[in-house]
């Protein structure tokens, strides 16, 4: 029986929110983001996304299914704490390996439970997203745990991308029975599993590159494609990923981002970015597709967004563009696309792991577009 000592998650406005110990006891810091998804949470638990984020989960009862190998988006848990109202005492699906809080013990991750997580949400939805930390079996006064957590650094300006990046290149090929018929390169700033298998699947060859990877190393690859995967931090501190898109979109080379990468489009593309009062995280958020007026429900998890015109069509130094998606919960821009130029994004994840897979048919909108760049003789293989 694990010992349960009192534990406090607390916010740097100073409000108090006071649990159980759960997991490792201790203290730890982040930004307080919560996640409107009944399940999932062991794919965000692993999503590097979530680097130095404590994440809250809105529903109420947790770790049912416990944690398995198989449903890991990355190598290990990324994520700085673990908010739970109810964590499940047993594990009951025939898939689970092992409990969820034995997982957070092993990865050293401090928890709380026994705390009203809707309470909190709500609180964050009214005074927006905070720096936050999780005491238990402290000795701290309430005031000093506010200091401490005053103390840290906010998510405004982090450039957190090369800690998540691998730290040498893997290609990831088609199964077996499946022809390969093009060649990706895809940037990791903290890419999940999900995605390259995902592309995979379609006939695509998926080299995964380190955050460092020039312009040059990539064309040595003579890539069909580039690809920008999602990751954690500012997008604003990405000054050197910006630029290299820029000389992918300025090749010609048919590009596609998601999530960070969208926003990192959007910044090359000469549009700002923007922190959001609380954000779009969960498996259950409604996006608009204005190119064929369907509505999607969604996988997100970000912060940021792009201040790109939602109204009419912009003017880059790579042609015209347009906002091709809009999020329906509060009209951020979730899409955006170059008009006469191979190159597109979306702030969502459409590898749908966990979460819909309304978003599925995004992976064969690029594998369209690098076919037709092929056919015409554009890009990198031109």
């Amino acid at each position: 029986m694990i010992k349960r000592t009192p534990a406090y998650l607390v916010l740097d406005d100073g409000r108090i929110f006071e649990g159980l110990s759960w997991a490792k006891t201790g203290e730890t810091f982040g930004e307080a983001v919560f996640s409107t998804g009944m399940t999932g949470y062991q794919e965000t638990l692993t999503d590097p996304s979530y680097h130095q984020q404590v994440v809250i989960m809105t529903a109420p009862h947790i770790g049912n299914t416990g944690m398995n190998k198989t449903d890991e988006e990355s190598s290990k848990i990324w994520v700085s704490g673990f908010v739970v109202r109810n964590p499940s005492p047993i594990t009951s699906n025939w898939r689970s390996e092992k409990s969820l809080e034995e997982e957070l013990l092993d990865a050293q991750v401090v928890g709380i439970q026994g705390v009203d997580t809707r309470a909190i949400t709500r609180h964050l939805r009214d005074r927006g997203a905070m720096r936050v930390g999780i005491f238990s079996d402290t000795a701290l006064t309430r005031e000093e745990m506010v200091v401490k957590v005053r103390k840290t650094k906010p998510m405004s300006g982090a450039f957190l991308a090369s800690d998540v990046t691998t730290k040498k290149p893997y290609v990831v090929n088609p199964p077996t029975g499946v022809a390969t018929r093009l060649k990706v390169a895809a940037i990791d700033l903290g890419i999940k599993g999900a995605t390259p298998k995902a592309m995979a699947a379609l006939g695509i060859s998926v080299h995964v590159l380190p955050l460092e990877t020039t312009f040059e190393e990539i064309k040595a690859l003579s890539p069909d494609g580039v690809f920008l995967s999602n990751g954690p931090g500012d997008p604003a501190a990405m000054t050197d990923v910006v630029e290299l898109v820029r000389k992918v979109l300025e090749a010609e080379i048919p590009f596609f981002g998601i999530c960070f990468g969208h926003q990192i489009l959007g910044r090359a593309l000469g549009f700002e970015t923007y922190k959001l009062p609380f954000g779009h995280r969960g498996i259950n958020q409604p996006v608009i597709d204005l190119t064929t007026g369907k509505v999607e429900i969604t996988a997100h998890n970000h912060g940021f967004a792009v201040a790109a015109p939602k109204d009419h069509e912009f003017k880059t130094v790579y042609g015209d563009g347009r906002v091709t998606h809009l999020s329906l919960n509060d009209n951020v821009v979730e899409g955006l696309e170059l008009i006469s130029s191979p190159a597109f994004s979306v702030q969502y994840h459409p590898e749908s792991a966990a979460g819909p897979h309304d978003a599925a048919y995004l992976f064969k909108r690029f594998v369209d577009l690098m076919e037709k760049s092929k056919f015409i003789g554009v890009g990198s293989n031109a």
